[in-house]
């Protein structure tokens, strides 16, 4: 870990298009691929949206109420919107090693720790991506999903975490896929927790720090200017 340089941390101001951001973080990763720019981590918030990854099926998108795309990310529907903090994660594993588990898992851990600094018991559960939150009645609501892809072992995409976001938003679609009873979504308001953005960020990059290394403040930017 030690000879690997620190990761640039940035914060997108401002809802940032969905589309743009894609774009900007395929840019991204070619150039850390080919060395002519470091890893690095983007905070960014979209506007209401429904991405679908590559294990998606027709049958879960169910009432879309919000623009529908397509993504090369791996795992099935999901949502993104006001008041959900969205990581996307570029980092080389070429020097990190070539292990996509371990990195999952990282990721799972980075999530994790990052909860518990809010008071939150994240927990993994085995066939379900994502960090989950159990209730005393035996239900259990996903807080944070994960949805990567690798190119030339430069990962993308990334984590999202629901901070305040309106949790009804996600009835356009069944969730990752997962429509058992007794399962659903949370989010840290919903849990009583009233973090900001700010606060939330602020454990994101301490949990970050512990997992993947030292970071680098760069310039926050508003969106467009990734």
């Amino acid at each position: 870990m030690s000879a690997i340089k620190p990761v640039e941390w940035t914060v997108i101001g401002g809802f940032a298009p969905y589309l743009q951001a894609v774009r900007a973080m395929e840019e991204r990763v070619e150039a850390i691929r080919f060395g002519t720019a470091p890893e690095q981590v983007w905070l960014l918030e979209h506007p209401p949206l429904y991405t679908g990854g590559t294990s998606a099926k027709d049958e879960d998108l169910l009432r879309p109420r919000f623009p529908v795309f397509k993504t090369g990310r791996g795992g099935q529907y999901t949502y993104h919107g006001p008041g959900q903090r969205v990581a996307y994660v570029m980092l080389d594993l070429n020097h990190r090693g070539r292990d996509v588990r371990s990195f999952v898992k990282d990721l799972e851990e980075w999530l994790i720790r990052a909860l518990a600094r809010l008071g939150v018991q994240g927990e993994r559960r085995s066939g379900r991506v994502g960090i989950w939150v159990a209730a005393d009645d035996g239900r259990e609501d996903k807080i944070a999903a994960i949805g990567v892809r690798l190119t030339h072992w430069v990962s993308y995409h990334g984590i999202s975490l629901n901070v305040s976001p309106d949790l009804s938003h996600y009835s356009g679609i069944v969730p990752c896929g997962i429509a058992q009873e007794g399962l659903g979504v949370t989010s840290l308001a919903a849990l009583g927790i009233g973090a900001t953005f700010a606060e939330t960020d602020l454990v994101l990059k301490k949990a970050f720090v512990e997992i993947f290394g030292p970071v680098t403040e760069a310039r926050s930017r508003r969106s467009g200017a990734a």
